[in-house]
């Protein structure tokens, strides 16, 4: 039961998000902030935000290439992620 329940509450949180970004990017940690400017500027775009457990991943593309920002501002420009399209 706890199972299914966890997997509706992801489910929930994949849908796609409408409206303006800025309420996502209030959600950032500052380190998350500075990190994800500092990427913007090749051209990535905040996708979403992935918090479970203790992690906190902010998400970013820029074309075909995916970063993760983690909760203390490390970028992986290379993470073993896969986004559903």
């Amino acid at each position: 039961m706890a199972i299914a329940m966890q997997r509706e509450d992801l489910l929930e949180r994949r849908e796609p998000l409408m409206g303006d970004f800025d309420d996502l990017w209030e959600e950032l940690t500052l380190a998350q902030k500075f990190a994800a400017s500092s990427l913007t500027q090749f051209g990535y775009k905040l996708n979403f935000i992935r918090d479970s457990h203790d992690s906190h991943l902010a998400v970013l593309t820029c074309n075909d290439n995916v970063a993760v920002i983690s909760k203390v501002g490390e970028i992986n420009t290379h993470p073993n992620i896969q986004i559903r399209l």
